[in-house]
Order: structure tokens, then C-alpha cells, then sequence
């Protein structure tokens, strides 16, 4: 068996638009020492491929993080393949809230040396981490005066949605965050804090990680913000979430409220549908509108717009010639030139 996808990827999303198949949407992790690696990925793929599972697995050795999609009848065969492994029984394994299964169109199983980037050297004792709240208990804290809630995902995640009373750092990645965090903790020492992220991945290292520096009175949002979400839903809670929440598969983002809180960054006007740039030498992460969608044909600059309409054999050659947003600025940062980009191959 092929331990990677062989078919064109144009093919594959094609197959998947057309297809009427069921599928569900899933995201997991777990901590774990892993000792070979890359024997557990294979493994793992040999298990996983011929259920029909679509989407991106990493491996690392401290875990497993993936964000997936299968046929909505094989759910249960896919948690007994997992459970092959005795540190996966039990798992909390995500469901999707706003999900027509279609969210994946292949499989990607890859290695990696952390489950999730985050910069740091030293050993973290992850069974240390702050004490798990479901969306009750975080209803509860964050009524309380003395409560500070911590949103521990990216801006471009946070521009979209995030709890309505969350301090949530300017930061592109994890990684960066951690210390922009420690400074805010330094700023409240005494209260209790709440942090969350998409599924809990984030906060279950940053809680532990922030507790061997000597913070306390931590808490995490067990199950991140799909599982609050799904908690209101089903026991009728208040809801303290507004917006989009960031999704990292096609969909790229699964809404909560039905409030917009986002601005398109070309136009300036409401809008919290991310994109990446049409162009795919540019292929920037951004928030596009309908109507600059199609004033750009899906793309962040008039720059990019003019690329595209070029012949393919020319965009290959001036790929090595020309800059774009995408090489330029970070995701979500770039904001339109209202005078309009135009195609320089001088």
C-alpha cells in the first residue's frame, strides 16, 4: 500500500464536490511519549486510509494532533483503529459544528518535532496543566469580577470571534504568544485566569507550561471552542462566544454567532470570510467581502487579479520575478491599497 496520496489534488477536490457521501468533520490530540515515530505514522496511515479519512495528522514524539474528515458511518471504526493504541482510548475527539464533511480531500499523516510549534526548550510536565472546565464552569468564572480570560489562538483567528470579556494578543503563531501571555499573567497574579483555544491543544501545553513559572489559579476550556459550543447548543447555555471560529481545513471558519464583528480588509466593510489570495504564487490568508471577491476574482490585490488572467507558461516564468503579498506580509496583515495594485514585470 502507497503510504502517501498519488492523485492530483484538483482531482481529488473535484471527486469530493461531487460526491454525495455523508462525512463528518473531527479534530483530536493527545499528549504522549511516542518512541518511534515515524513506525507510528505508518502504522497509523495503514489504519486510517482505507476508511476513507481525509485531512492532517501530526506526529510527533511528544503526541498526535489531527483535524480530519470520514464517512459519517465509519466514525466508530475509526475511534476503534485509534484505539489500537492504548494512550488513544478515551480520547476526546471534536466534532465539527458547522460542517458539511467537506473539509478535507486527502490524507497527510506527517512527522514533525512538536505537535504544535511552540519554542520551548525545556521538558514541560504536562500533567501539571490548569484544571479543565466545560462551558458551565467557564460561564460561571467569567461572571466573576476577578476573572481574566485569555484567548491563546493568532489575531487572524481572534479577528473573526472570540468570548466577549477575552484579552486576546496581537501574535501570529504560538509560539510568539507565550511570552506576550506571561507578561498579561504578571499583570493579574492573584486572579483567576481562563484560557481557551480552538480544541484545547494550545492551552493544555501553555496552562502547564505557565504553571512550572510559577503562575496559579489556571484554568483551561476543555474541548476549546467547539466543545462550548456544541455544550450551549445541547444544554441551552448562554453564549458568550461572538463571531467565526477559525477552522484550519477548507472551511476555514465555523460559525458560532450570528454576529460579524470582522472588517473585509480590502473595502473596510463587515465581512469575517477568510480566503486565501486566488493567486497561488500569493496564496495569502485574508478577509474578502462578496463584492471585493468579485471586483478581485478572489484575489488580494489587482496585482494578483492580473496575474492569473496570464497564460500559464508566463506565470510559471515570472513566479521567479515578480513579489507578492503572500512573500510580504504576515496572515491577515496585509490591508489593500485603495489606489489598487497593478502587475510590474519590468
Amino acid at each position: 500500500m502507497a503510504l502517501y496520496n498519488k492523485v492530483n489534488k484538483e482531482e481529488l477536490k473535484e471527486q469530493l464536490q461531487e460526491s454525495a457521501e455523508e462525512r463528518t468533520t473531527l479534530s483530536f490530540y493527545r499528549y504522549h511519549q511516542i518512541e518511534d515515530v515515524p513506525l507510528f505514522r505508518n502504522e497509523l496511515y495503514r489504519l486510517l486510509e482505507p476508511l476513507g479519512v481525509f485531512g492532517r495528522i501530526y506526529v510527533a514524539k511528544e503526541g498526535i494532533n489531527g483535524q480530519i474528515s470520514l464517512p459519517s458511518q465509519n466514525i466508530t471504526a475509526f475511534r476503534t483503529a485509534l484505539e489500537t493504541y492504548p494512550f488513544l482510548k478515551d480520547m476526546r475527539i471534536n466534532v465539527a459544528i458547522d460542517d458539511d464533511g467537506k473539509s478535507f480531500y486527502l490524507l497527510k499523516i506527517k512527522v514533525r518535532d512538536k505537535i504544535v510549534a511552540d519554542g520551548i526548550d525545556n521538558p514541560v510536565d504536562l500533567s501539571k496543566g490548569g484544571e479543565h472546565i466545560n462551558a458551565e464552569r467557564f460561564n460561571e468564572l467569567v461572571k466573576k469580577e476577578n476573572t481574566v480570560v485569555i484567548d491563546m489562538r493568532n489575531h487572524y483567528e481572534s479577528e473573526v470571534g472570540h468570548f466577549d470579556q477575552a484579552i486576546c494578543p496581537d501574535v501570529e503563531t504560538f509560539r510568539h504568544s507565550l511570552p506576550i501571555v506571561e507578561d498579561i499573567l504578571e499583570e493579574h497574579r492573584g486572579k483567576d485566569v481562563v484560557m481557551y483555544c480552538t480544541g484545547g491543544i494550545r492551552c493544555e501545553k501553555a496552562t502547564a507550561y505557565f504553571r512550572q513559572k510559577g503562575f496559579e489559579n489556571l484554568y483551561q476550556l476543555d474541548g476549546g471552542i467547539i466543545e462550548y459550543a456544541r455544550q450551549v447548543r445541547e444544554r441551552n447555555l448562554h453564549n458568550h462566544f461572538i463571531g467565526k471560529n477559525f477552522v484550519f481545513d477548507e472551511r476555514l471558519g465555523e460559525r458560532i454567532s450570528e454576529d460579524v464583528i470582522a472588517k473585509c480588509h480590502q473595502c473596510g466593510s463587515p465581512s469575517d470570510a477568510h480566503r486565501n489570495c486566488a493567486n497561488d504564487a500569493c496564496h495569502l490568508l485574508f478577509i474578502q467581502c462578496q463584492k471585493c471577491e468579485q471586483q478581485f476574482s478572489g484575489c488580494c490585490s489587482s496585482k494578483c487579479k492580473e496575474f492569473i488572467l496570464l497564460p500559464n507558461e508566463e506565470q510559471i516564468e515570472l513566479r521567479k520575478k515578480i513579489q507578492f503579498n503572500g512573500s510580504k506580509f504576515g496572515k491577515g496583515r496585509y490591508k489593500a491599497n485603495k489606489a489598487g495594485d497593478t502587475l510590474d514585470i519590468s
